[in-house]
């Protein structure tokens, strides 16, 4: 988890950052004194929630706010000051809560109790996948490298069973066809320890769920053109219209590829 400490007063942002950091041990904290630092820094990840004090030399609370909405438009905002009267002002750019100096690591927690987009509501914009032409999976619109080619495989019968649950010997059949399902199991063992090494090490690592040596993914977590069209049919956004392509890389896949041909023209021959 990011969060943004943002304060142009020393003794109020060390005391900010160290807030937060007792108060949230686990997540990242970065601070700045000044809106020249933070409007040039580049995250590599989506910030959860940004600590803003109201009044900044050269700027502002409400113009910060403004500037990082624009970047995340799931942001938490959390104002900080030591005057109450500015309270209506956090109203204005839709604030998640307002902090009255001195800040605490009790206040902070109060706080991100009622966080106003959960972080795990933020993962589901972070992941997109593409399963319309060759299957792609991005992170913060990068593509992600695995260490195993089919570990990128693995994931994408994951998605094209919806959400269900693959036991062992339903992926074997599709990575493997044929082959006997023991020949490959330690083989598997470490494609499913590829991927979510690697989700996790992006932090998404709550898009896949497992049970009983089973696994799937959750389609709510991620955001995917072949989960919007189902969804929506021909009312699905342009860019997750299918035209005729389904993970061509993978044969297994040609039995959903004929559904989805058959559902087509089945809507634009009527």
């Amino acid at each position: 988890m990011l969060i943004y400490a943002v304060d142009d007063e020393r003794f109020a942002l060390e005391n900010l950052t160290d807030s937060i950091s007792r108060a949230l041990p686990e997540a990242e904290v970065i601070s700045f004194r000044s809106v020249d630092e933070l409007f040039t820094y580049e995250p590599e990840e989506p910030c959860t929630a940004a600590f803003v004090d109201v009044k900044l030399r050269g700027s502002n609370g409400l113009e910060v706010a403004r500037f990082l909405q624009d970047q995340n438009p799931k942001i938490n905002l959390i104002f900080t000051t030591g005057f109450s009267e500015y309270a209506s002002r956090a109203f204005r750019v839709h604030a998640s809560g307002y902090i009255i100096k001195p800040v605490t690591p009790d206040k902070v927690l109060a706080e991100m109790g009622h966080l106003r987009f959960s972080p795990k509501d933020q993962t589901a914009s972070r992941v997109r996948i593409r399963a319309f032409g060759p299957f792609e999976i991005y992170i913060d619109e990068v593509p992600v490298s695995f260490k195993y080619t089919k570990t990128k495989e693995l994931l994408a019968i994951l998605v094209d069973r919806k959400g269900t649950l693959c036991s062992t010997s339903t992926i074997c059949g599709c990575l493997w066809e044929n082959d006997a399902v023991d020949a490959h199991r330690s083989y598997l063992k470490n494609l499913r320890r590829d991927l979510f090494t690697t989700l996790t090490d992006h932090g998404c690592e709550e898009i896949i769920t497992r049970s009983k040596g089973a696994i799937g993914i959750l389609p709510s977590k991620v955001t995917c053109d072949y989960f919007n069209y189902l969804k929506g049919g021909d009312t699905a956004d342009e860019d997750d219209a299918y035209r005729g392509e389904y993970m061509t890389r993978y044969s297994w896949a040609e039995y959903t590829h004929a559904l989805l041909d058959e559902a087509y023209l089945r809507e634009h021959l009527q």
